[in-house]
């Protein structure tokens, strides 16, 4: 089977082998990490009876659920060796920043010959996958050497079941070789159970998100950026508070919606401040043009870091990685993006953390259980077209009570539902063995 996989692969990259190449020079994607991905050459772990726990996390977003769970882990388990690996350049350098003091690398793309060579040099006693990976030649190398691999805030989209349930002859062995597939769910693990799944590996933690999601509009982070644009997260009586609409993670043509809403009650309510945070890195220079035709006054997030930063203005483009959560501190109306398009969502749980007033369009479909939990708390409005992003911007300006506690009962929704975190800890702690001799 593994030799199969391997000559499918091989057949695929070399079909797609035109626009990997046309991304690899326009976009700057796939550049680094060769050796480690297509080789295996992963950093070695030293010698030892410690415990090596290898998590893995894909891009930014799983990057980030890992980061309320890897401190409990090590400040609970100091002996224990832990590194992070990423499938995504801007995933790999976000990772860096969080776990500067662990070893973090490049995944190995699925391949025998790497994924064996990887899990040689890091010897990993337990493998965490974020979400859901099901590489089948890095699972079945990793049983094979007596690796255990868990699967932590398991998540499929109904999109996805759908996909999977074509295949389940094929995933049905693969999910019967997991130690533990923890769904952040019930729908979730009803559909693991569906596709094969053993019912007496499976734990339903909820979701990790609503853990890691910050509810401090206080915290260092925030305050550094809100300062370093000159935003007035706390007003007086002579200079009122900035009031801060943020889309983030958006897609086209969210941003222009964003900025149609912001010029349209920009000139009746001057404290009203816009900040654009795209999804994708190789998109903020679409942006920038866009902005630049709007004629608006704007600055660059990556400026305002110059000796020399330009004079502050009332748009903001953020054009750097991983900053958007504490961004969203910021924020008192949030749009979150990848939901009027066919992506299905981005997280929503990080600026109803902070009690903004949150609107997103309706495909959500890759955050289902939480998009659903906040609706039914009344705590978040879905909106269709642009011209219902403007509305939602105007009553939230015009009617700041609606405003509060909308988002009173988003961050109340937040608090209500953590736990999870704790859950996942234990249950990966009872499946790592005694040190090997």
């Amino acid at each position: 089977m593994g030799i199969l996989l391997d000559v499918l692969y091989l057949l695929f990259l070399t079909a797609a082998s035109p626009i990997l190449l046309w991304r690899m020079i326009r976009q700057g994607k796939y550049r680094e990490g060769f050796a480690e991905k297509f080789r295996g050459l992963s950093p070695i772990t030293p010698e030892g009876d410690a415990p090596v726990i290898w998590f893995h996390a894909v891009s930014v977003g799983e990057v980030n659920l890992l980061k309320p769970i890897i401190p409990i882990l090590r400040d609970e388990h100091p002996n224990w060796r832990l590194v992070v690996s990423s499938t995504s350049m801007t995933g790999r350098r976000l990772a860096e920043k969080l776990f500067a003091d662990l070893t973090v690398f490049y995944c190995p793309l699925d391949f025998t010959w790497s994924v064996r060579r990887a899990l040689n040099r890091i010897r990993p006693d337990l493998l965490v996958l974020a979400e859901l990976e099901l590489w089948p030649n890095l699972i079945r190398e990793a049983v094979k050497r007596g690796t255990k691999v868990a699967i932590i805030n398991g998540r499929i989209s109904d999109g996805s079941f759908k996909q999977y349930r074509l295949v389940r002859f094929f995933l049905r062995p693969l999910l019967r070789k997991l130690a533990l597939i923890a769904p952040s769910d019930e729908t979730a693990a009803d559909y693991f159970l569906r596709l094969g799944a053993d019912p007496s590996r499976l734990s339903v933690t909820g979701s990790i998100k609503f853990d890691g999601a910050q509810t401090d509009r206080g915290n260092p982070k925030t305050l550094a950026l809100a300062h370093l644009a000159g935003i007035r997260l706390d007003g007086t009586a002579d200079a009122p508070a900035d009031v801060v609409f943020l889309a983030g993670s958006t897609q086209p043509p969210e941003e222009e919606m964003a900025l149609e809403a912001f010029r349209a009650w920009s000139e009746k309510f001057p404290s009203l401040k816009l900040i654009l945070v795209p999804r994708h890195p190789e998109r903020f220079e679409a942006v920038a043009k866009l902005l630049d035709s709007s004629r608006l006054p704007w600055l660059r997030r990556s400026l305002l870091d110059e000796p020399s930063s330009p004079e502050k203005a009332r748009i903001l483009l953020v054009d750097t990685i991983g900053e958007l959560g504490a961004w969203w501190g910021t924020a008192r109306i949030a749009f979150v993006g990848g939901s009027l398009g066919k992506r299905g969502g981005q997280n929503m749980l990080e600026p109803a953390a902070y009690g903004a007033a949150v609107c997103f369009g309706p495909n959500t479909k890759n955050f289902r259980e939480i998009s659903q939990r906040i609706l039914a708390a009344d705590a978040a409005r879905v909106i269709r077209d642009g011209g219902e992003l403007s509305a939602f911007l105007g009553r939230s300006l015009t009617d700041p009570a609606w405003r509060e506690e909308l988002g009173a009962r988003a961050r109340q929704l937040v608090i209500s539902q953590r736990g999870a975190c704790r859950k996942t800890a234990d249950l990966l702690a009872g499946l790592v063995e005694k040190p090997r001799s």
